[in-house]
């Protein structure tokens, strides 16, 4: 989706990418009209432009890694992952389901149709409201996140990265942020079954998140591409993303956005 404030959305992972040393291409699924105090007005596409604009870039670029953002409707939901059912690339499915607000962004429809497309998904990556849409169970604390990750492991994703800034418990309390990676048995190197990893960062005191899952989610798709595991490529960008927070964008008369541009930096 494009996002009118800058913030989130196809023009934060572009920026994210391009931190990362990739090229970005781009299929566009909605346009919205927004800025830092809200979301006033969604425009989906017409799926068969969604689909041709998938269908242009895969023709003529070798595709290092997918990743998807809004996808808005339950019918551009089912046409991406048709679409992206050949692709010979990394799949990271960022799940945009669930407003900063916590307002439901799709119809239940269209949350019924990412069962496919998680099944088909190397790394799924909700955050805790999102990941309680997915698995229809509550997700407060860092053990309901890892239950979330099993049960979406399950559901047939690769791996899943259930990201930490909205649980709550001990963690909050302790100033750190705990995202919890679960991979497939098999997925890290033959184990029989899933393997946990937790990675805690510290919690930047702001509201100006804004874009920080679009970022997150793309850099770990620059580098997938760039030939980094799931586990290395997750355990980075959720390192970064702490600067990029930190060095967030005060922007307009709401809550800012996070800074993709220092994603990569060494």
């Amino acid at each position: 989706g494009s996002d009118s404030g800058g913030g989130a959305g196809i023009q934060a992972d572009l920026t994210a990418m391009t931190a990362h040393g990739v090229f970005g291409t781009s299929v566009a699924t909605a346009t919205t009209a927004q800025n830092t105090l809200g979301v006033e007005d969604v425009n989906p596409l017409p799926v068969d432009h969604v689909a041709s604009q998938y269908a242009a870039v895969a023709d003529d670029f070798d595709l290092g890694a997918v990743k998807t953002g809004m996808l808005a409707t339950a019918e551009i939901v089912e046409a991406v992952t048709e679409s992206v059912a050949d692709a010979d690339a990394p799949l990271v499915v960022d799940p945009v389901m669930v407003a900063a607000t916590g307002d439901r962004l799709l119809s239940p429809a269209a949350e019924d149709a990412y069962e496919d497309l998680v099944a088909a998904a190397t790394l799924v990556t909700p955050n805790a409201d999102e990941a309680a849409v997915l698995t229809g169970e509550p997700v407060e604390t860092s053990a309901d996140a890892e239950a979330a990750g099993r049960e979406l492991v399950a559901l047939g994703a690769d791996a899943a990265l259930v990201k930490g800034g909205h649980l709550d418990g001990e963690a909050v309390e302790e100033g750190v942020v705990v995202d919890t990676l679960v991979r497939a048995a098999g997925a890290g190197g033959g184990e029989s079954e899933p393997t946990v990893d937790r990675f805690e960062t510290p919690r930047v005191d702001t509201d100006a998140t804004h874009g920080s899952g679009c970022a997150l989610s793309s850099a770990i798709a620059a580098r997938l591409a760039r030939g980094e595991s799931v586990r290395g490529a997750v355990g980075a960008a959720v390192e970064e993303m702490t600067e990029a927070v930190r060095r967030g964008y005060d922007v307009g008369e709401g809550p800012g956005a996070v800074n993709p541009t220092v994603l990569g930096e060494e």
